[in-house]
């Protein structure tokens, strides 16, 4: 029996997944990766999520929060909306939420308005924080230290930074979620290193499927998406990184998401 690998960050109700969702979450349970948990981006996302995780119980989780790309349509039934999925048993954190200035689909000003708003949720609830931080580390690691109750559980997701950002978010006391990022050869180069210096203890992995297939797995997915079972080959990746087995990783990565999000 393979041991189980829990991948932190799927985005499961991508459109990419509207033909063969059961077939994912099989093929993804058949290669030792459970539980999941989905990631919600708007409100509509999150209320998909977790509708969907409801139907298989310890097998699928989700968050619930707005992505900075996605502030720019919040509102007044924004915050209680996230109140009431925050309520369902299966949403076990708030996010995915943050900064991102490389493409400012919101306005950095509202963007930092509703990171803001749900750090705040997020505090008042008890739950921990799934992020995002995409060329924005000032405002991002100054709103976390400022906003962030020092005791809330929160992980950076699909980190890709400096090792010396790295160092501030330990420092913050932050989780790091690694993705297939460190598997592309054109790109993942400064990961690569960069991972070395991340205790086992705060690091998570995770696929974000259909996003980021690894540019190293082979055979190549014929319709290039990623999914949840290509878990193991990052996890391996990053073990060879790390000079450590990727038993080691997999199983150290997952006791460290059970403590995080309380599964």
């Amino acid at each position: 029996m393979k041991k189980q690998t829990i991948d932190i960050g799927v985005n499961l109700m991508h459109r990419s997944f509207g033909e063969d969702r059961e077939r994912v979450v099989q093929a993804a349970a058949d290669a030792g990766v459970s539980p999941l948990i989905l990631t919600g981006t708007s409100i509509r996302s999150s209320e998909a999520a977790a509708k969907y995780a409801a139907q298989y119980p310890r097998r699928l989780y989700a968050t619930a929060g707005v992505h900075p790309h996605d502030v720019k349509s919040c509102d007044a039934r924004t915050l209680p909306a996230l109140r009431r999925l925050a309520a369902r048993e299966e949403v076990v954190a708030i996010g995915e939420c943050g900064l991102d200035y490389n493409r400012d689909f919101s306005p950095r000003e509202l963007q930092r308005d509703w990171f803001g708003r749900q750090l705040e949720l997020a505090a008042q609830l008890r739950l921990p924080l799934f992020l995002h931080e995409r060329d924005a580390h000032e405002d991002f690691a100054r709103m976390l230290r400022e906003g962030r109750p020092e005791a809330l559980p929160a992980v950076v997701h699909c980190f890709t930074g400096s090792e010396a950002e790295l160092h501030s978010y330990l420092e913050l006391g932050l989780h790091i979620g690694i993705t297939g990022w460190i598997c592309d050869e054109r790109r993942g180069g400064p990961l690569r290193e960069v991972v070395r210096h991340i205790p086992l203890e705060r690091m998570m992995i995770e696929t974000d499927a259909p996003f980021l297939t690894p540019r190293d797995l082979r055979p190549k997915p014929k319709d290039g998406r990623n999914e949840p079972a290509f878990l193991p080959h990052i996890a391996q990746v990053i073990a060879e990184c790390m000079g450590l087995a990727a038993d080691e990783v997999m199983e150290r990565t997952t006791e460290t998401a059970k403590a995080f999000f309380k599964i």
